[in-house]
């Protein structure tokens, strides 16, 4: 029944010419025919196929069919019909994922960042907190016009510029503690599966070659083109397959049989560049026909998921979803397309190298960690686009820095540093029982994270309050707990184990817990050791000199000396601040946290 109430309710959202009695019978759909976790399409799918087709008066359902086999309590964005819809895999205890990974011609900027890391977040989800296994492969596309391009530019073998580029972006990526995928398919690995794939499009008539000796998938031999969009052939010819870039019109359009069709090889005479034998003649992989080959070869004739940016559903994957139906001969290659919303500079449509106006993953990290920017692309849902500004990230800093505060209040609290607190032990556990309900059906509804950080948002406030309650604060309704520890350190772990889940690790910070030493030499300085042993002695000169003064009479002529000792410990805490770390007296001991500085973090 949780299925069916979410993609109700989100029917209705998005779409309010959807009456009240398709509701109910989706309802009563899913309650009389979901059992033993096996969804089968009859009842529901001739639902969903009346209501679309009937509201919307087109035929977008035939373009989507809803998949046979295990239900999960998830509903997903369909980009195809553009509806939520359940999400159904076919294996019970596994989901296939194919993810298009980069093509490594040059550093990867702050918007392929924040591509991969909500994906990442998308499949820690669906691991930790829905018990669903991914296997995912990702490509890496190391032929291209591109890559030749900057080879030639540098002076460079291609192999060489291709794999420094890849393996940089490997480093970024495990920078920004997103999760390897399963599988890693480069392209020149997998030319023989991609001549062969090919060919068969040829034998079944969905393709052709070409007088140059390129080959083409012929578009007006395949009915169901146009699964995402419709585009005329005027539209079509103003797409040019090796820049990926619609504005620049295609040179190869002489060689097509329509301005629809697009190369699945395409034909390489000059050895100087780089070429492989095949039935056509020497030639390399066209840019579409690398995905459908090598997801094929792992995962066969169906995937369940296939991602990547909201830029790449056409042509790209209009155009894998047509070759691999054909190839395959079936109706459904992929049953869910998951695509991320642009990341932009503001008053921009997008972050671009064509546009050169990218952000390098290394000079963001200059500037701010890996936790922050994970943290970013959390207050945004997955579909959107987010503009990166001052203000944007200020936001996410913020909204880290809160957390941080109150784990450390809480561990002060937890280790005696703190009064003991009144605690009505069953309001906070009402509070906790809410945010966990309210996390796990925000997941539920196509990854809804924003909502998810609003909600412990929330649960953080109400913890602060308990532990520092104001002045008004009326004590005779409550009971002090005598271990009123418990329910506190509780919730700390329940924070930090939720974000962790979601790939952001409060107990090590990728970029500022070490301090490598020049020159390579010596050992690493373990940052954060650094400072607690500093801290530690700021705690006792600090309480020493406190007892001392408590001890004398206040008009004692060795008191000055004793405020001196505690006016150097003050001065030291602010500059401590003032390099961005936050350090909070409680009584006779004290706690840090790192915190932004003019919008940075410092070393």
């Amino acid at each position: 029944m949780h299925i069916a109430r979410t993609c109700g309710k989100r029917f209705l959202e998005q779409r309010s010419r959807i009456p009240d009695f398709f509701l109910n019978r989706l309802y009563s759909a899913f309650g009389s025919v979901c059992s033993n976790n096996v969804l089968p399409q009859t009842r529901l799918e001739r639902i969903i196929r009346r209501e679309v087709n009937g509201k919307n008066g087109n035929s977008d359902y035939n373009k989507w069919k809803l998949p046979s086999g295990y239900k999960t309590d998830i509903c997903i964005y369909n980009t195809i019909i553009k509806y939520k819809v359940p999400l159904v895999l076919r294996n019970k205890s596994f989901v296939t994922w194919y993810m298009c990974g980069p093509t490594v011609y040059d550093s990867a900027h702050l918007g392929h960042a924040c591509c991969y890391v909500k994906f990442d977040v998308i499949r820690r989800i669906l691991e930790q907190f829905f018990g669903i296994n991914v296997v995912m492969a990702m490509s890496v596309t190391d032929v291209d016009d591109k890559i030749i391009n900057r080879a030639n530019e540098r002076k460079e073998d291609i192999t060489n510029v291709s794999r420094h580029f890849e393996a940089e972006f490997w480093n970024d990526m495990k920078l920004l503690n997103v999760t390897p995928p399963n599988a890693t398919l480069r392209v020149t690995k997998h030319i023989d599966e991609i001549i062969s794939f090919v060919s068969k499009l040829i034998d079944v008539g969905m393709a052709y070659t070409a007088v140059d000796g390129s080959v083409y998938f012929n578009t007006g031999s395949y009915s169901n083109y146009g699964k995402f969009v419709s585009v005329s052939p005027e539209e079509a010819g103003g797409y040019d397959e090796s820049s990926h870039n619609k504005r620049i019109i295609d040179e190869n359009i002489k060689y097509k049989r329509s301005p629809m069709d697009f190369a699945l090889w395409k034909s390489s005479p000059d050895t100087n560049e780089p070429g492989w034998q095949s039935p056509w003649g020497r030639g390399r992989p066209g840019w579409h026909i690398e995905c459908s080959a090598m997801a094929s070869k792992l995962f066969g004739s169906r995937v369940d998921l296939h991602s990547g940016g909201v830029d790449l559903i056409f042509p790209h994957h209009e155009n894998e979803e047509a070759q691999s139906c054909a190839h395959h001969g079936v109706s459904q290659w992929v049953n869910y397309w998951i695509h991320t919303g642009h990341l932009h500079l503001k008053g921009q449509e997008k972050m671009s190298k064509s546009l050169k106006n990218t952000l390098s993953i290394r000079e963001f990290l200059s500037d701010y960690t890996a936790n922050q920017f994970r943290m970013f692309c959390l207050l945004s849902h997955y579909r959107s686009g987010v503009a990166y500004t001052k203000e944007t990230m200020e936001n996410a800093v913020a909204t880290m820095n809160k957390i941080e505060s109150f784990l450390a209040e809480a561990s002060a609290y937890v280790l005696g540093k703190k009064e003991p607190v009144y605690l009505d032990e069953l309001e906070l556990e009402k509070n906790v029982s809410h945010f966990e309900d309210k996390m796990q059906s925000s997941f539920a509804d196509d990854f809804n994270t924003p909502t998810v950080v609003s909600a412990l948002m929330e649960l953080i406030s109400y913890c602060n309050k308990i532990l520092n309650p104001s002045s008004k604060l009326s004590k005779a309704n409550l009971s002090l707990e005598k271990n009123s520890t418990i329910p506190i350190a509780a919730v700390a772990i329940l924070i930090i184990r939720t974000l962790e889940k979601l790939g952001i690790d409060l107990r090590y910070d990728l970029r500022s817990s070490y301090h490598e030493p020049a020159h390579g030499k010596g050992h690493s300085i373990h940052w954060k050791q650094l400072m607690d042993v500093s801290i530690s002695f700021r705690n006792e000169v600090r309480g020493i000199t406190l007892d001392e003064l408590n001890k004398r009479p206040k008009n004692d002529p060795g008191n000055d000396y004793l405020k001196k000792i505690l006016a150097v410990c003050d001065a030291y805490r602010k500059s401590l601040a003032a390099e961005g770390v936050t350090v909070k007296d409680h009584e006779k001991s004290s706690t840090w946290t790192v915190a932004k500085v003019d919008g940075k973090i410092k070393n």
